[in-house]
């Protein structure tokens, strides 16, 4: 059985990555409006990748005897004036992810929880690339998105983008 204060933030996790999808599908739906199918595009695989990782860490949960309790989705609160905006904000969500990941791996690693910091490895890594690749993109968008040419090339880029399930994560 884990422990009670583990159990709550994993549990408080599982709803923040629920919000993160959220939010992506937020930030996916700009970009519909603003003609951008292949950002939107983009944001709509990282929702699944977020809902993935919910999914992930509400098995985890239930097969070691802790009740999941969900929590109201808040609505996503960021309006944008430019198409390098959600890029941003996102590289922003990602850095406070991890900063939740993180949280609760110090304190599985305070109470001697092995098991608990094995299941988060994955996270931590994932956080790590999540990161890179938020960063990447805005960085794709100051280099070449304030060209015309540029930003048709970076949205057919985003565009080609596949939804791949994890199949090196925890066991779902």
């Amino acid at each position: 059985m884990l422990d009670k204060k583990i159990a709550k933030l994993i549990n408080e996790q599982v709803n923040k990555e629920l919000y993160s999808a959220y939010l992506y599908l937020d930030f996916a739906n700009y970009y519909a409006d603003e003609g951008l199918d292949g950002f939107a595009h983009w944001y709509e695989i990282q929702a699944q990748e977020e809902r993935d990782h919910a999914m992930m860490m509400r098995r985890y949960l239930i097969d070691n005897g802790v009740r999941v309790t969900f929590e109201a989705i808040e609505k996503p609160d960021k309006t944008f004036s430019s198409a390098i905006e959600p890029l941003n904000a996102g590289l922003e969500h990602e850095r406070y992810v991890t900063s939740l990941i993180d949280n609760i791996y110090a304190l599985a690693f305070e109470l001697k929880d092995f098991k608990t910091m094995q299941f988060l490895d994955w996270f931590v890594k994932e956080q790590g690339e999540e990161e890179k690749n938020a960063d990447d993109q805005v960085k794709k968008f100051k280099m070449f998105g304030y060209d015309a040419k540029g930003l048709y090339s970076l949205n057919q880029e985003l565009l080609s983008r596949v939804y791949a399930p994890s199949a090196t994560g925890p066991a779902m």
